[in-house]
């Protein structure tokens, strides 16, 4: 299994890029999302990637971090949705957008993907509700497994973007835990909160989190 590739951009496709590693060239399939982060040819890139096998087809997947291709694994495992699909939702949404769609039962934002119907939509969003909390936690092991330099060959935004705090989304979902939430309920509001202010430390997104827990009336 291909799990992770590093090297130079030889070709760039609307769709995928054929990256050079050591002489051997990989055709990498990734989101619009992903490849408007991506930088121009004859540079370096990273990418975690997922390699797709059947009896007629072999591709590979790319992906800036391990939540996005914890996502990907997940949206694929859903019927209906394939690999096309997945990173459809991906380009449109972002790892965040994501996380905070299925997390807040959101299928509307999913539709929002192109090919992405109703019925899939609110497929995806019940099927993975319960697996929201789980990859929303890997936002503090991410940084450190991609290392500084892959985090500035891929993530360089092409349009300003609020700034994310996945760490602190983490750290916050862990604290909730500590004081008893049910991981859907802590997921939902740190989603919520994160939604209002991206930005967030771990302090203020608690905060924010426990206010929206809190019993209403």
């Amino acid at each position: 299994m291909i799990g992770k590739i590093t090297g130079r951009i030889d070709y760039r496709s609307t769709d995928h890029v054929l990256v050079d590693v050591r002489g051997v060239g990989y055709i990498v399939f990734v989101s619009e999302r992903t490849m408007a982060g991506l930088p121009g040819t004859g540079e370096i890139c990273a990418l975690f990637t997922d390699l797709v096998v059947r009896e007629d087809l072999m591709q590979l997947y790319g992906f800036p971090t391990l939540a996005e291709k914890e996502w990907h694994r997940l949206l694929t495992s859903v019927q209906g949705v394939g690999a096309k699909a997945s990173l459809a939702i991906l380009g449109t949404l972002g790892v965040d957008g994501v996380s905070r769609a299925i997390a807040l039962g959101d299928w509307n934002s999913v539709k929002a993907a192109k090919g992405i119907g109703p019925k899939i939509a609110q497929r995806v969003v019940l099927d993975l509700k319960d697996k929201a909390p789980s990859v929303m936690a890997m936002g503090g092991t991410v940084a450190q497994a991609l290392g500084d330099a892959d985090a500035e060959v891929i993530e360089a935004p092409t349009a300003p973007v609020p700034p994310q705090n996945p760490s602190a989304q983490a750290e916050a979902l862990s604290a909730l835990g500590n004081l008893g939430y049910g991981p859907g309920d802590a997921a939902g509001a740190v989603a919520q909160a994160a939604g209002e202010d991206p930005s967030a430390e771990t302090p203020a997104l608690i905060r924010a989190a426990l206010k929206l827990l809190a019993p209403k009336g």
